[in-house]
């Protein structure tokens, strides 16, 4: 269909408007960019508009990868983020599969307790010496347990599956399936946008948590990736990222930029998520119904 003048206007406006805020929102990205692949003896010079590398170096890279203090926190907040996130999205699913069912006994007054959790949430002093009667501080599951199962997500799934038609819920019964085949075989293929709009909130807050982080855990070893970048990027920790000495590096520290150093730890933290968001995108456009009813 062919425009009419004021829709064409209208049009224009929104796509500039759109264009404006990519710009806004990828400058720093690309500044930041920019900076940890800027020669090291020219980065002092950059501003924080450039978006193009002064020079080219990997030094600041290398050295970042290189690092034990990176690697282990790559490797911890990997580890962390991923068994949370599963251990959530698994969680919330069956908690909200039976929330939703209006025939549970106690319903309405599970979901009053769930809204409490909400308005009245437990401040950090009860979770952390909650984690230490329980014999989890310093370890790994102080922070993976944390919101095991978030409120907010739960009543977002919760008013998913209310929208399954009870139709095809019979109709599998009728088929002679019981209550685990219909929930795994029926309204989890069905759910797959709302799952995974779950699990990409569940991986965003994990990934990038860090004030737990550093209550609950004492050993450094076991600090997510998050924990490091504060120390070095935010607290000035210098020792963080470069190290007491040289000597578990190949590259001079004194010849690397702290300002291209913070750019890259910065982006390193943010790269996971920058790659898996578009992965996990496609499934925000499905409806509920998608792939339910074929012919």
């Amino acid at each position: 269909m062919r425009r009419t003048p004021l829709e064409r206007i209208e049009y224009a406006i929104i796509v500039t408007t759109l264009l404006a805020m990519v710009v806004v929102m990828l400058q720093p990205i690309l500044n930041l960019v920019a900076v940890s692949f800027s020669d090291p003896s020219r980065v002092a010079g950059k501003s924080g508009l450039d978006i193009w590398p002064s020079g080219f170096s990997l030094d600041v890279w290398m050295l970042l990868l290189q690092h034990p203090n990176v690697q282990r926190g790559i490797l911890n907040s990997i580890f962390i983020t991923a068994t949370a996130t599963f251990i959530g999205v698994v969680g919330t699913a069956l908690m909200a599969w039976g929330l939703s069912r209006p025939n549970l006994p106690g319903r309405r007054i599970i979901f009053l307790l769930v809204l409490v959790t909400i308005v009245f949430e437990p401040g950090i002093i009860p979770d952390y010496f909650l984690m230490k009667r329980m014999g989890l501080l310093d370890s790994y599951w102080s922070v993976i347990l944390y919101k095991a199962v978030n409120a907010w997500y739960l009543i977002i799934l919760v008013r998913f599956f209310e929208e399954i038609p009870e139709e095809l819920l019979e109709a599998a019964e009728l088929d002679g399936a019981n209550a685990f085949q219909i929930f795994f075989q029926v309204v989890l293929p069905l759910a797959k946008p709302a799952l995974a709009t779950i699990a990409l909130f569940y991986l965003v807050f994990h990934w990038n948590e860090f004030f737990r982080a550093m209550i609950y855990l004492n050993d450094q070893t076991k600090y997510p990736l998050q924990v490091v970048l504060r120390q070095f990027v935010v607290e000035g920790d210098k020792l963080a990222i470069v190290g007491a000495d040289n000597a578990a590096n190949n590259i001079g520290v004194a010849q690397i930029n702290l300002k291209a150093l913070k750019a890259g730890m910065i982006i390193i933290t943010i790269l996971p998520i920058l790659a898996i968001y578009p992965l996990i995108l496609k499934f925000f456009t499905k409806g509920t119904m998608s792939g339910a009813l074929k012919g």
